[in-house]
């Protein structure tokens, strides 16, 4: 078994999961929708990436070539999930208001735009953190015992 794959894969779906933990606590109610959606705590594109990155640096080195490759394409994936996608759904959220303002007596009602596309910086840090941990355990499982 490729315990890689499979600490980055449950990173992914832990976090996934803990989306909709996370919003039962704040809102009390069961939002099953965050299963699939982007945006929200914890990043799930950030945990899948760091645990990838934290498990090849592990296995094989942070000195090594494909190290240096997960590392990069980690740090673009955490800048599109912080910086661009949140910047979208800034945006995409402004859009519906003006789009309510303006349609508010009419009978045409444009299709509403996604707002929830991006991430805080505090919830791409805790997809690193739960990715992180769960390559570094899976190293430790894949370890032979002295």
């Amino acid at each position: 078994m490729n315990l890689l794959l499979f600490a980055a894969v449950a990173a992914w779906l832990i976090a996934q999961v803990g989306k909709v933990v996370v919003a039962w606590f704040r809102t009390r109610t069961l939002e099953l929708r965050l299963l699939t959606t982007t945006g929200g705590m914890p990043s799930a594109h950030s945990a899948l990436v760091a645990a990838l990155t934290v498990g090849v640096g592990l296995a094989e080195g942070t000195d090594s070539p494909v190290f240096a490759v997960a590392f990069v394409f980690s740090m673009i994936v955490f800048y599109d999930a912080a910086g661009v996608r949140r910047a979208a759904g800034d945006q995409a959220e402004v859009l519906n208001q003006m789009l309510r303002d303006l349609y508010i007596d009419h009978e045409f009602r444009p299709e509403r735009l996604r707002e929830l596309l991006g991430h805080t910086p505090v919830e791409v840090l805790a997809g690193i953190g739960l990715g992180g941990l769960l390559a570094w355990l899976a190293w430790l499982l894949g370890r032979p015992i002295p």
